[in-house]
């Protein structure tokens, strides 16, 4: 779980930061917080899945086969979505859209149709953004998929790390599968000035196996074994 220092705005440099984020990692599957590409800037511009400044991240993916989980907005057709990304040696695709899109984000986005999971060497990793953690229907449906690992981006506030744990513990007794959370670090858009970060991995029982602190830059590593 990568917590990265995210410049709102800023696609290169941030794909940069996700790119050292996957180098540093040593990993085979890296989730990133909710629109961890622009930074939680609900008027940013949408990513586009062929842009360039993805590269990076692209060729990082390819020299530690790795996976990673990236939060963006994205347009298709004349709808706009907060999504999760799916970025690997093959290239870049959409997995997700939020389903559970609360408060502002109703302005500009599109809620998702639903669920979705994406399968990383045979694992199940069901898919979730943000307020779809605290939303039990969303979790229910995973359930139904089989899910081997449940995996979300969030960006939180710090008075809500407590409540973050509690979704966690949750949802991992639920679905009687690991649960892994990445959160945003640092100031961003929103109105929030600042953000919980504490990133964290939790084994089936709801036990936190790995975490971080709320400083930018950390990263949070552990081994599942399904």
């Amino acid at each position: 779980m990568a917590q990265p220092a995210i410049r709102p705005h800023d696609l290169g440099g941030n794909a940069a930061a996700h790119a050292e984020a996957v180098r540093r990692a040593q990993a085979r599957l890296i989730v990133f917080p909710e629109l961890s590409l622009t930074g939680y800037e609900l008027e940013a511009d949408a990513v586009a899945l062929s842009d360039s400044a993805l590269e990076p991240i692209i060729a990082a993916c390819r020299e530690t086969n790795a996976v990673a989980l990236a939060g963006a907005p994205i347009i298709e057709g004349d709808r706009a979505f907060i999504a999760t990304i799916r970025i690997d040696r093959s290239g870049v695709r959409a997995v997700y859209r939020k389903t559970w899109v609360h408060g502002q984000e109703h302005q500009r986005f599109t809620p998702g149709p639903g669920p979705e999971v994406t399968e990383i060497d045979g694992w199940t990793v069901g898919l979730a953004i943000c307020k779809d953690t605290g939303a039990s229907q969303h979790t229910a449906q995973l359930g139904r998929r089989g899910v081997d690992l449940y995996a979300a981006g969030v960006v939180d506030l710090p008075e809500d790390v407590i409540e973050c744990e509690s979704r966690c513990y949750v949802i991992a007794r639920a679905l009687r599968a690991p649960v892994a959370v990445a959160s945003f670090a640092g100031a961003t858009g929103g109105a929030f000035t600042s953000t919980a970060g504490h990133s964290a991995i939790y084994d089936s029982a709801g036990e936190r196996l790995a975490g971080t602190d709320a400083h930018p830059g950390r990263i949070a590593v552990a081994d599942l074994v399904r």
